[in-house]
Formats: C-alpha cells, structure tokens, sequence
C-alpha cells in the first residue's frame, strides 16, 4: 500500500516513521524551501541534502516528482523517497491508496482535485466529508491522536503546549525580517539571557535555560515574527533527535484511520 503525505516537518514525519515501521510504502511531498523548525526529525531536510536520517529511517530526495520508477528503487532501498510537489500531482502518476495532508495549515484546506480511497487530515481545517474522510487531532489532552469521522477537530489555540511550565517562552520568533544567523546549534544547551541567533542588529537570547531543540538553519530569510527555533527546558539532547510523544500518537492515530477502512485492511490481512 502507498500511502502520500504532504509535508515533511516533525509531526508529519512522526506519522512517516510510525507508517513505515507497519510496513506501508510512503512518499513525502514537500515545498522547494521548507521550513521545518525541528529539522533533525523532519524528512524535509532531504530536500536540502540529498538524504537525511530519523530514528534509523532514510529518506532520499528525489529531483523528478513525476519519476515512480525512481521512487520504486528508493523503496527496493529501503528508503523514504521525498519530492518536491506542492500541488501533490504525484497522486495521479503514483496512485496512492491513502494521502495524508500533515502540513499543518491551521486554515480551512480545499478538497483535493484528485479522487483517492482515504483521505486523512491532521488538526485544524479538516472537516470530514467536506475536505477529507478523516481528521485525527493534533492538540494535546485526552483526544490527542483520536479519529473523527463526523465531527472537527479542536480549534487552533495559538499557545504552544506547556513543557515543564513553559509554554509561549520555548517558542523563538525572528524580532524582524531579515537574514538568520545563528549562534548556537541544535542540541546544544544554552543559559538564560545567552544568544542563540541574530536577525540584522536584533538578538534572540534564551529565557531560559534548555536545550536548543530545533533552529532553522543559518543564512535562512526569515520574516518577522517567523517561529524560528524551539527551547525545550528538560535540557536533554537526545530529545533532538527522538519523533515526540506527540508525533507518534498522531501517527497513531492516522494508522488506526487506515485499518478502520475493510477495502484498505484486506489489502494487509487477505
């Protein structure tokens, strides 16, 4: 079974990894310039480096989008093939069974112009049987990773979830737009009021102390206000390069909503 997924940022390759290891075939589109903030576990990076590695899974990029011959080697390979496709137009060269949006717009998204056996939104600007078969929900709480098939999701809060009572201090915004430069690196652990990048003459300076979990990489244009970096205060840098909690439950989820479908559950158990 082949199953797409629009974005390669964290959680949706937590739901790539989680996918692979039941031994589903999986392609990842992505944007020319993504801009995942946690890129030691987004298959993103494969865009800018050829290939990159999350909790022992490769994932290859390949340049053609419309080549299926080169993403069946990238399987043989044992591998995650990522294309560059924002209008996802490999759905009708690679006939995929199922197509995840994970790209996380937090906006109503419009219905794909492409017919597929099952479509799986994650979090907000899903509703089902408008613009998917599916919603799993991406907010953290009891109902994080669950599947509606008849009702939406939670709305967007815009707070980030709370780590060890940090919540709006972990996440670091670009104070203008410019050009990144960035002083410290992913996984390194930074003290209170130290630099952890610069946009122009403005610095980003940690609130606290923690461990720099995610950074968009130097020299990166960046906008005002960007999300440019993650603090995590569990000062643990193995967390860097481990899929969260959250990622996994969603993925969780996602594979729940696949096997829910008997004309998808045959193709596993016939």
């Amino acid at each position: 079974m082949i199953v797409l997924i629009r974005g390669g940022g964290d959680l949706a390759s937590g739901v790539a990894v989680r996918l692979y290891r039941a031994g589903l075939k999986i392609i990842i589109t992505e944007l020319p310039e993504p801009l995942a903030v946690r890129r030691s576990v987004a298959f993103s990076e494969a865009v800018y480096n050829g290939e990159t590695l999350v909790e022992g899974i490769t994932a290859k990029f390949v340049k053609d989008p419309s080549d299926v011959l080169k993403m069946m080697n990238v399987w043989a390979k044992g591998m995650i093939p990522v294309i560059v496709d924002p209008d996802a137009q490999a759905i009708s060269l690679a006939h995929p069974s199922v197509v995840v949006d994970a790209r996380l717009l937090k906006q109503r998204v419009p219905l794909l112009y492409e017919r597929v056996a099952l479509l799986i939104g994650l979090g907000p600007g899903f509703i089902p049987q408008v613009n998917c078969h599916a919603v799993v929900e991406t907010a953290r709480g009891p109902a994080l990773g669950r599947v509606y098939w008849n009702s939406s999701p939670l709305s967007d809060t815009g707070i980030p979830d709370l780590v060890l009572s940090q919540g709006k201090s972990r996440v670091l915004r670009a104070p203008q737009s410019g050009k990144l430069k960035t002083k410290a690196q992913i996984g390194d652990i930074v003290e209170e009021g130290e630099i952890i990048a610069t946009v122009g003459d403005q610095n980003i300076v940690a609130t606290f102390r923690g461990v720099v979990r995610g950074l968009l990489p130097d020299g990166y244009s960046v906008l005002n206000d960007l999300k440019i970096g993650d603090l995590d205060p569990r000062c643990d840098p193995t967390l860097c390069k481990m899929v969260s909690d959250k990622a996994l439950a969603i993925g969780g989820g996602v594979l729940e909503a696949i096997l829910s479908r008997p004309e998808l559950r045959k193709i596993f158990w016939s």
